[in-house]
């Protein structure tokens, strides 16, 4: 599969160079591209869900704060205890190192996933209206802009594409 794709990149970019002759250039297809990651910076929906997600590190901070605390008084309680306190001590103060230690795997494993969610539904958002606005205005093809080595600036519909993205969510957040 990945020879197949493989050959098929070449045969494009080629047919781009004017080695290997290109039916589709032949016949007038329309071409254009979209710099995906402009079109994700901008879009509304990464603002919004990159700002919900850093409140929710905000959140996750504030317990780890809590949590910081407790083990540094612990840790000062320690240097006025007796030598027999001090092994009762040492044994709450290793049990929440181990909780502070497990708390942040568990919400660094958390927000990552959250954000991969995130990220996921967005690039389907923005596979999806280049879907449509391709079909819509009759494109044959529409390139990732950093897979090009050269682009006419007036095949450009990055800005078509985050206008339409925008809008669309808009309309759903409302």
């Amino acid at each position: 599969m990945k020879k197949g794709m493989l050959f098929a990149a070449a045969f494009i970019f080629l047919s781009f160079l004017g080695i290997v002759p290109a039916p589709a250039l032949a016949d007038g297809g329309k071409y254009a591209y979209v710099d995906v990651a402009k079109v994700f910076d901008q879009y509304q929906k990464t603002k919004d869900n990159d700002k919900l997600l850093q409140q929710a590190g905000k959140k996750k901070e504030q317990e780890r704060d809590v949590l910081v605390n407790e083990i540094r008084q612990l840790k000062d309680e320690l240097l006025l205890l007796s030598d027999e306190a001090k092994a009762k001590k040492q044994d709450v103060l290793q049990g929440q190192v181990k909780k502070l230690s497990d708390f942040d795997r568990d919400t660094r494993q958390a927000l990552g996933e959250d954000r991969n969610k995130v990220v996921q539904d967005i690039f389907k958002d923005i596979d999806n209206t280049v879907q449509r606005y391709g079909e819509r205005k009759g494109l044959e093809l529409v390139f990732n802009e950093r897979a090009l080595l050269y682009h006419n600036p007036k095949m450009d519909i990055t800005q078509d594409v985050l206008n339409e993205l925008n809008k669309e969510y808009t309309s759903k957040r409302r």
